[in-house]
């Protein structure tokens, strides 16, 4: 038997799968999950994530995350958690590598100032962008437009943080009822445990490149919950431990301390629940894939210094407000002017100014890396930047 095989009868099994949109001949040597995996490693959206921002704008340095490295991050502890629990890791891989695919350059800051630009024409969302890409924007099939992933992996990817509740976003709203998400319920198991690696990941490997940018100090972190005792302890064992190896010892406890800490909370919730499928698990009511009451604050906590510390810090600040400077200037120039999109996008435009083509600026802006919207952006003319 395969070592990624299942046996949890919660798990999302490959052959109870409800298929794709568009039905296809199966792989033999895969399981559909995994040839969900292999076609989001293989899309563009993919290898775009190496030159978007995490934190850190891409030329301020080679060892800072970006969204690929973080991507890859999150699906090794997804992995990991989902073999430990016996559900399907390579369905929890697949949602984790694709979670981020929708977000703008710039990390957050790009999305704000998109969605703002995008406010009168129904916003903008990177949960949302990430359907569009994986159902639209991807096109390499000569049968269909986006990659054709599972029911399952779709699912997990606009769900992995809950049902979805009130007004939804456009592309999510207008999927298919032939293929219905059915967004108001949980997802799968494994859809849960990639939400809860992404948390492990960015908060750790945060306090990673917040402490190499110097952004704040080890001795920062002596007050803030369980870091601070972690960091404590191996001071105590390792004396006079040379920074890069005291930082790396810190993150590396504060992961394993969070995963023992899920697997334990969501094995307790399992016997609690006795789900005997995965529709079991997406009609609880409530999550299963958690932390403990415990460890839920300090996660909290630690966001909440990192929130202060790092995402507010006046370094990082500058970056924010000229990557908004920028995007809001890129959708002004193009929403006014298809005609300067590159080939083939002007084809899809209706004029300048409409809901639809502000829509592909979008889709156009959202899809660049960080350093290739610097560049569009210095090739705009000055006079016309401000719209």
């Amino acid at each position: 038997m395969n070592d990624a095989t299942p046996q949890a009868p919660f798990a999302c099994l490959p052959e109870t799968s409800r298929g794709r949109r568009f039905p296809e001949p199966e792989s033999p040597p895969r399981s559909p999950f995994q040839r969900d995996r292999d076609r989001i490693i293989h899309s563009a959206a993919f290898r775009r994530l190496k030159y978007k921002t995490q934190v850190f704008v891409y030329h301020e340095g080679d060892n800072y995350r970006t969204r690929l490295t973080h991507s890859l991050e999150v699906s090794q502890i997804a992995r990991s958690v989902a073999r430990a629990l016996g559900v399907n890791e390579d369905m929890a891989e697949a949602v984790a590598l694709a979670h981020d695919l929708g977000h703008t350059p710039f990390g957050h800051a790009g999305e704000d100032a998109l969605n703002a630009a995008m406010e009168p024409f129904g916003g903008f969302d990177h949960n949302d962008q990430a359907l569009r890409i994986l159902t639209q924007l991807e096109r390499r099939y000569a049968e269909f437009d986006g990659l054709n992933l599972t029911w399952e992996t779709l699912e997990g990817v606009i769900k992995h943080n809950g049902p979805l509740t009130g007004p939804l976003p456009t592309t999510i709203a207008n999927y298919p009822q032939t293929h219905d998400l059915e967004v108001h319920t949980y997802a799968g198991l494994e859809a849960q445990i990639a939400a809860l690696a992404d948390d492990i990941a960015y908060n750790n490997h945060d306090i990673d490149d917040g402490l190499r940018a110097e952004l704040f100090t080890i001795d920062d972190l002596a007050d803030v919950p369980l870091a601070g005792p972690v960091v404590h302890d191996i001071q105590k064992r390792y004396p006079g431990l040379e920074l890069p190896r005291l930082v790396h010892e810190t993150v590396r406890r504060l992961i394993n301390l969070m995963v023992h800490d899920l697997l334990e909370e969501t094995n307790r919730r399992l016997v609690q629940a006795k789900p005997r499928s995965a529709q079991d698990i997406r009609e609880f009511g409530a999550p299963i894939a958690a932390f403990s009451e415990e460890m839920g604050e300090n996660d909290k906590a630690l966001k909440k210094f990192l929130f202060a510390s790092m995402y507010r810090h006046e370094r990082v600040n500058v970056m924010t407000v000229n990557a908004a400077k920028v995007m809001a200037e890129l959708f002004t120039y193009f929403h006014g002017n298809p005609g300067s999109l590159p080939a083939p996008w002007p084809t899809e435009a209706d004029g300048p100014g409409t809901a639809v083509t502000a829509r592909l600026v979008a889709d156009y802006i959202a899809g660049m890396t960080d350093r290739y919207a610097l560049k569009v952006h210095g090739d705009i003319p000055a006079n016309k930047k401000a719209g």
